[in-house]
């Protein structure tokens, strides 16, 4: 008789939650828009472009700073 084999979950819920992400900050973009806010609506695009090319959200002040475009 054979031993089970060591299984785990895929991890298909991590890039769930980045097209959640994206679909917030794109909804936000598009609602600061239609609200004429500009400006807000500028960052909100930022990091969905970010997000965007495949680079994760970044948790230093420096590169968040970068990422928005200050």
């Amino acid at each position: 008789m054979q031993r089970a084999g060591k299984t785990h979950k895929a991890a298909a819920s991590d890039g769930l939650h980045d097209m959640k992400l994206k679909n917030f900050f794109r909804e936000c973009k598009n609602i600061l828009k239609n609200s004429n806010e500009p400006d807000s609506a500028f960052y909100f695009e930022q990091l969905e472009e970010h997000m965007m090319s495949g680079k994760p959200l970044p948790s230093d002040s420096k590169e968040i700073s970068r990422v928005l475009g200050l």
